[in-house]
Formats: C-alpha cells, sequence, structure tokens
C-alpha cells in the first residue's frame, strides 16, 4: 500500500520536519555503485560534467547496465524516464542524465555537487572578469531585475537563447525556472540580476558582501515554505485541499524536501504509480527500494514506483488530485475550510499508520503559523 511504503522511506527524515532545518549529510556511495538501466532510443551521451553542454567522453546503449557511484544537481534534463535536475556520476566518474536511468535503489547524493558546473568561457574588460552564460527559457523572455527578487523593478529583457555576460552571485528568491530550480541570481555588468533558474554558465563568484548561493535541496523551512504555497494555493483551488496541509505534509513526508523521491524526483508525498500508470500531472515513473509493513508489523524489502514530477507545484497539485479521487477520503471534503478536521479525517480513514500522524502535522502547521496560507481566510 502506498501509506505505509512512504513512511518507511522518508522515516529517517522525519526528525528534519520538526527540526527547524536540520541538514540531512549526503549519503555515501557503495564502492561497487549501484546498478541501473539505461531507458533511450537508442544510444545515451555520456558526459565529463553534468551538463548537455559538457563534453561527450563516451556514449551508453538502451537497456545497457552500468554503475553508478551518486547522483549531482546539473542541468535540467527532459529524458525517456523523466524530467529532472539530476545527473547520475557513473563509477568511472563521467555523467549522464538520470532522465534516462532506472537504478535498482535510491541513489545516494554525491559528497560533493555543483549546481553550475557547466562549462563557458570567461573574458576580461578593463579590470573586471565576466563570465558569459546562455538564457534558456521555454516561457518566453526572461526579465533582468534591479534586485534578486521578482517583486523588483524590471530593467529589462533577455531572450531564449541569447548570450548574457555575467559577473558574480547572489541569493535570493527561489525560482522554478526552464533550467533548473535555485535561489540563486546572477549579477550583471550593469547590475542588474537574471535567476539562474534560466541560466547555463561556469561557476560565478559571490558577490561581494553578499551570502553564497544555496542550492534548493538545502532551503531553509522559511524558503521551503515559500516555495511550497504557490502549488498548495493552486491545489486548494482545483481540489479543496486546505494550503496548510499540503504544505505540513509535505514538510512532513519529505523532510523539508532533501529526501531523495523529492530532491531527485520532485516527489514530495511518495505518491506511486499504478500498473504503471502515473496520471496526467507527472512525468514517469521512479522504482526505488524500499520497505513495507504488514498491519501485523512484519516489514519486508520490496521495489516500488514512484511518480516523478517536472515542477514542485504539479507534485502539490497532484497530492490534492489523489486525495479528491480516492473514495475512502471524500468524508474529509465536508470540511474543506478547517484545516485540523480535514486531517484528522484524513488520517483516520488509513492515511497513516504513524499513531502520531495527526499531531506531527498540526504541530507543523501552527509552529509556522501555515494556517495564515488557507486561501479562504
Amino acid at each position: 500500500m502506498l501509506h505505509t511504503a512512504r513512511r518507511l522511506l522518508t522515516a529517517p527524515l522525519l526528525l528534519a520536519a520538526l527540526g527547524a532545518g536540520l541538514v540531512v549529510a549526503p549519503g555515501t556511495a557503495e564502492a561497487a555503485g549501484v546498478s541501473a538501466t539505461i531507458k533511450v532510443g537508442s544510444t545515451l551521451k555520456v558526459r565529463s560534467a553534468p551538463s548537455l553542454n559538457a563534453k561527450v567522453v563516451g556514449t551508453v546503449r538502451n537497456k545497457q547496465k552500468v554503475s553508478v557511484a551518486c547522483f549531482v544537481i546539473g542541468q535540467k534534463v527532459k529524458g525517456s524516464v523523466r524530467t529532472t535536475t539530476a545527473w547520475d556520476r557513473l563509477s568511472t566518474g563521467r555523467y549522464v542524465s538520470h532522465g534516462y536511468v532506472t537504478a535498482a535503489k535510491s541513489l545516494p547524493r554525491c559528497a560533493v555537487s555543483s549546481p553550475t558546473a557547466v562549462p563557458s568561457r570567461t573574458k576580461t574588460s578593463g579590470t573586471s572578469r565576466y563570465v558569459t552564460g546562455t538564457v534558456k527559457s521555454t516561457e518566453g523572455v526572461v526579465n533582468l531585475r534591479s534586485g534578486a527578487a521578482t517583486t523588483e523593478s524590471v530593467t529589462g529583457t533577455v531572450a531564449s537563447g541569447a548570450k548574457i555576460d555575467l559577473t558574480c552571485a547572489v541569493t535570493g528568491q527561489l525560482i522554478d525556472g526552464t533550467v533548473r530550480s535555485t535561489t540563486q541570481w546572477d549579477r550583471t555588468p550593469t547590475g542588474s540580476y537574471i535567476s539562474h533558474a534560466y541560466v547555463y554558465s561556469g561557476t560565478l563568484p559571490v558577490c561581494a558582501g553578499s551570502q553564497t548561493p544555496t542550492p534548493s535541496v538545502t532551503l531553509t523551512p522559511a524558503q521551503f515554505i515559500a516555495a511550497s504555497v504557490p502549488g498548495a494555493q493552486r491545489g486548494w483551488r482545483e481540489y479543496g485541499v486546505p494550503p496548510s496541509v499540503t504544505i505540513a505534509q509535505a514538510v512532513l513526508e519529505s523532510g523539508w524536501g532533501r529526501s531523495g523521491l523529492a530532491a531527485v524526483d520532485r516527489n514530495y508525498f511518495g505518491i506511486k504509480c499504478q500498473n504503471g500508470s502515473f496520471g496526467k500531472l507527472a512525468t514517469g515513473c521512479h522504482v526505488y527500494r524500499t520497505n513495507e509493513c504488514t498491519k501485523a508489523g512484519t516489514c519486508f524489502a520490496t521495489s516500488a514506483s514512484f511518480r516523478t514530477y517536472a515542477t514542485q507545484s504539479h507534485s502539490f497539485r497532484d497530492h490534492g488530485n489523489f486525495l479528491r479521487v480516492n473514495s475512502r477520503y471524500a468524508g474529509a471534503f465536508t470540511h474543506t475550510r478547517d484545516a485540523n478536521k480535514f486531517i484528522w479525517t484524513v488520517w483516520k480513514a488509513g492515511y497513516a499508520t504513524d499513531p502520531n500522524y495527526y499531531t506531527k502535522v498540526t504541530g507543523i502547521m501552527a509552529s509556522y503559523d501555515l494556517y495564515q496560507y488557507d486561501t479562504w481566510k
């Protein structure tokens, strides 16, 4: 069943949910690596770095078995299996996009990774050193702004495919863009800013006087909540699940977005594929090794196929759809404007076997004042 598997898969991260930003250390790769299978039309290029701009150092064929040491975050790729920013480091030290890989079990995060490990050229103008990046957007032009947030004034626009000179990077508003999800914003020589979520570039130095840009997988609780609000509120409008409930469940079940499911496949609720079907909001399925337990308390190792998503928002909306279409949770939807009664009814209907699940969820809702995001208020 979906729910017992989900609890065990993310159980080591439950402390993070209540620990106000406790960071989970990257996993250590097994010496022999994790066995995985390539799924591609014919052949897949192996790269020297986690980017389609990186040097091609070999190829692998469809259904070929490979050994994966760990994964890093790099360029977003729409593959045959999923759309993802994860790249798998092979035991040879080379990279393939996780968008084309199915693994025998979940992959550990590499101990050292760079979300901007994309080769690019640099140039010098006077005494300034620039890095030239390339803008990529499936949403039209990208705005340049006076600061590192979408609330700052627009100072210009850049078309997809255009080259842009960059001087340094700062930490700002989390943006879920075409290339990646990140809090990094890049400063141009004119002093304007562009979200790194739409830019391919080499590593930029940190702007003087600013904090080191952090990847989205190490979001603070405040950043995670801010990133969660739009998807949760849209889920409320479409399906009637209170936003405070959706956000709190995501915190608890993904460990503030740091679980393997969330970091790799943007699945924040452990929703499974059913007989290979992943619905309209997911992009595919990813098989993980996990544990399941019977009602009698007997646990056993098994494989489970979980849905993968292109964005966090899609995962949050699918959570609302999952609850809405399952008749066992129908009673909860008589309490769509009472968040505590809603999650109580969902829990009593069998959503989770944890006897403290309701207390944990409502505790998160109260501790972080998630009720303020309930749209009807």
